[in-house]
């Protein structure tokens, strides 16, 4: 269903039930793609993301966008990757008349695409990319106003960089979770040992302590380690996260 508003970009009411109705980012990113698809009447749409130097079509709408994104994959050029590296709006009018990417073009309209339009994701902690639209006529979007493609192409903007803080902050939390555990277990092992006990009772004796003296038992074990040992306490470091 289109919906549009008076100031011709995309519902916002369309975009909060669907940020109610969704668990996943690709799931919402599907939607966006649905959506350019029913506005543009394109033969097909696609999110692109880069990371280091790595890009994925995350999801598309429509049979072309998926094997026209990777012929640029392969080649490490194209409108869509051009646009999520310099953070520019790419249109092709018509594919056998562009000069740019190698036989792209060509091979793109062999497969029955001949324009297209690219709008940048905006870089977020070394995650850019693009949402991409292609049509089978040449020069499909000559005059074409682009305001609701674009405001789609900001909500996955928004929609990357939201996930992307999240997975940050996931990564942080585990981190602190872990090395607030290594201090806590070496300062349990120093009580056992000064106190011959076991570890459920140096627990109860360092959360007693931590209670009276209204601190963290983070910071109770910090002390009590650099104390003893006149160092503070190791900790483990957290590796990124494989790609």
């Amino acid at each position: 269903m289109r919906t549009e508003n008076e100031a011709n970009t995309y519902d916002d009411g369309a975009v909060i039930q669907w940020l109610l109705g969704i668990q996943t980012l690709e799931d919402f990113l599907q939607n966006l793609n649905d959506a350019a698809l029913d506005v543009t009447g394109a033969e097909g749409v696609g999110v692109t993301i880069e990371r280091e130097s790595r890009p994925l079509t995350v999801v598309s709408a429509g049979p072309a966008a998926p094997k026209v994104d990777e012929k640029q994959y392969g080649q490490d050029d194209g409108p869509c990757l051009n646009s999520a590296r310099t953070g520019e709006e790419v249109v092709v009018d018509d594919m056998l008349e562009e000069t740019r990417w190698g036989d792209y073009p060509a091979y793109v309209a062999a497969s029955g695409i001949n324009s297209s339009v690219s709008f940048p994701i905006a870089d977020c902690d070394g995650t850019a990319g693009a949402f991409n639209v292609y049509a089978g006529p040449p020069h499909a979007f000559v005059g074409t106003d682009f305001t609701i493609l674009r405001s789609l192409g900001a909500q996955a903007t928004g929609a990357i960089a939201l996930a992307q803080r999240l997975v940050d902050t996931e990564q942080f939390a585990l981190r602190d979770a872990m090395q607030s555990r290594a201090v806590i277990d070496q300062a349990l092992g120093v009580v056992m040992v000064q106190r011959r006990c076991t570890q459920d009772v140096a627990f109860g004796s360092l959360r007693s302590a931590s209670q009276h003296r209204n601190i963290k038992l983070r910071d109770l074990c910090t002390e009590m380690i650099t104390g003893v040992t006149g160092q503070p306490p190791v900790t483990p470091e957290l590796r990124p996260r494989p790609e």
